[in-house]
């Protein structure tokens, strides 16, 4: 348990948990990134990655576990010496490295391994001692807790415990409890299992039912005293727990809820935009504490009361969560200092050559729009973060529309480091420039999303475009923005096309087929 009773640990499964939502797979590059803007921000735990599904998990894991500061580094593994033991390979370099092993004990889950009662209790007991004689800190859950029977999930976190598991964590898999039920779950294990007086209590909640952040809290309240969650609530089906909102929640609500964190809230928007960009995952405009509309006010008797006093329709500050609270700063007029001074404010520091860059590309965007909003320098930066991160590379682009079908585009389009032309027709112009980039890049990639996202209000707005490709198993997430909308989604086409590129050179990330044949 922590020293102080009331500290909350955070566990951050966004790069593991996260990354399994279709098509939120993130690059080597972008999961250190990712990694470093938690460990800055205070994240107590960060779990890292999968180390036994690929070699390019692997890798990421290991890199992190070299690099981290100051979070303790997490791999997953299964309820087998194989899985345990990479896991070990990958964090051992790390600071503060930790092992956590699952298994499914719910009646669902454990027919899986086909496996009885008796028999997966052994393996419990195996596979937690291995753990815990490769490292110190080793975590243990069981999978689909809440749907466990009472009687042997107390059974099996004793099993745990004896075999030196010092994190309990307690999943809500499928998103199937309610508040009442996760407290009182949590409650009764500290009370009835011996030794959970030595341990941490963790919760792991899915939003299923759209009760992760409650049945996470709940658990808190139930002595919990570790929160597995994950940016914007990434992750499979419905998502996990939000961090942003049980960190703001505790915050704000600390007269009820008397516990505490160590994450830099300020730190929250600027991640948060992070893993919006590099999992193609856009957050919804009214998300709590991270959407659009969160800080917001288009009522007039909403707005009247904000013009007398924020606290009127404002429960927390925009600076609490690092939202800046102006809007239009930037002109056509404004030079490369000023540039620097407001992507800082916004979270961003580039490097020299990254800003020379990014100023070229703001000029041209301030002669195309009369206004530079804050989004619209933030859609400039990710925009360029994406740009030539392949070897494909949008030159040129031109298309023909008219009020009768067919459209015609016209591309050249940069194929390692040659230029090759093409021309096509589609059914308006975003399928004929498709069509024009699949004659120049032949592929089987199959178009599974597109979504257009105007970045500020305007006739002159920029429009973020994201795009998610299927090919072969492999998913692939693309973004960009540009005024032009026809432009931003043939960029955003490319930079899926590039990442599907690279996930195919490596071999897929996807994880390997559940088995539990390996005991030892």
């Amino acid at each position: 348990m922590p020293i102080d009773p009331n500290r909350v640990l955070i566990f951050d499964t966004t790069l593991r948990d996260g990354e399994q939502s279709p098509g939120a797979t993130m690059s080597h590059d972008e999961k250190l990134e990712i990694a470093g803007l938690l460990d800055a921000m205070g994240v107590d735990i960060i779990e890292a990655g999968f180390p036994v599904a690929s070699e390019g998990d692997f890798t990421a894991v290991s890199e992190i576990a070299k690099t981290a500061q100051n979070a303790v580094i997490c791999g997953l593994g299964r309820a087998n010496f194989k899985d345990i033991s990479r896991c070990w390979e990958a964090v051992k370099h790390a600071r503060r490295p930790r092992i956590h092993t699952f298994i499914g004990t719910s009646p669902q889950h454990r027919a899986i391994p086909n496996l009885t009662m008796d028999q997966m209790a052994d393996r419990i007991h195996e596979t937690v001692s291995h753990a815990r004689n490769l490292c110190e800190d080793v975590q243990w859950s069981p999978m689909d807790a809440t749907r466990t029977e009472w009687e042997y999930l107390c059974r099996v976190v004793k099993i745990a415990i004896r075999a030196g598991a010092t994190t309990i964590n307690i999943p809500d898999t499928v998103g199937y409890t309610a508040p009442v039920e996760s407290a009182d779950l949590i409650r009764r294990l500290i009370a009835q299992v011996p030794g959970a007086d030595a341990v941490t209590f963790s919760t792991h909640c899915h939003n299923d039912l759209g009760m992760a952040t409650a049945n996470a809290l709940a658990a808190v309240a139930g002595g919990a005293r570790q929160i597995e969650c994950t940016i914007n609530g990434l992750g499979e089906r419905a998502g996990n727990t939000a961090l942003e909102e049980v960190v703001m929640a505790m915050q704000v609500r600390n007269d009820i809820m008397p516990y505490r964190t160590g994450i830099d809230a300020t730190k929250i928007m600027h991640i948060s935009r992070r893993v919006a960009t590099v999992s193609g995952f856009n957050v919804q405009p009214n998300k709590a504490i991270v959407g659009k509309n969160a800080f917001a006010h288009a009522s007039g008797i909403h707005q009247d009361g904000m013009l007398k006093s924020a606290d009127t329709f404002e429960i927390m500050h925009p600076r609490d969560v690092g939202l800046s609270e102006t809007s239009i700063v930037m002109g056509k007029h404004s030079g490369r200092a000023a540039l620097r001074s407001k992507l800082k404010d916004l979270g961003f520091e580039p490097g020299d050559n990254q800003l020379n860059d990014l100023f070229v590309r703001y000029k041209a965007l301030a002669d195309r729009k009369k206004e530079v909003f804050d989004d619209d320098l933030i859609a400039l930066v990710t925009d360029a973060s994406a740009d030539g991160a392949g070897h494909l590379e949008v030159k040129f682009l031109r298309v023909i529309c008219g009020t009768e079908a067919p459209q015609s585009a016209d591309i050249t389009l940069r194929v390692g480091t040659h230029d090759h032309q093409a021309t096509a027709q589609g059914d308006g112009p975003v399928n004929a420039a498709f069509n024009a980039v699949r004659a120049l890049y032949p592929h089987d990639a199959r178009l599974q999303l597109y979504h257009v996202n105007a970045v500020t209000e305007g006739m002159d707005a920029q429009a973020t475009v994201t795009v998610r490709i299927q090919e072969g198993g492999q998913i692939a997430t693309g973004q960009a923005a540009d005024t032009d909308t026809v432009v931003a989604s043939v960029k955003a086409y490319v930079n899926a096309l590039n990442r599907l590129s690279v996930r195919r050179e490596r071999g897929g990330s996807d994880m390997p087929e559940f088995t539990y044949k390996e005991a030892g």
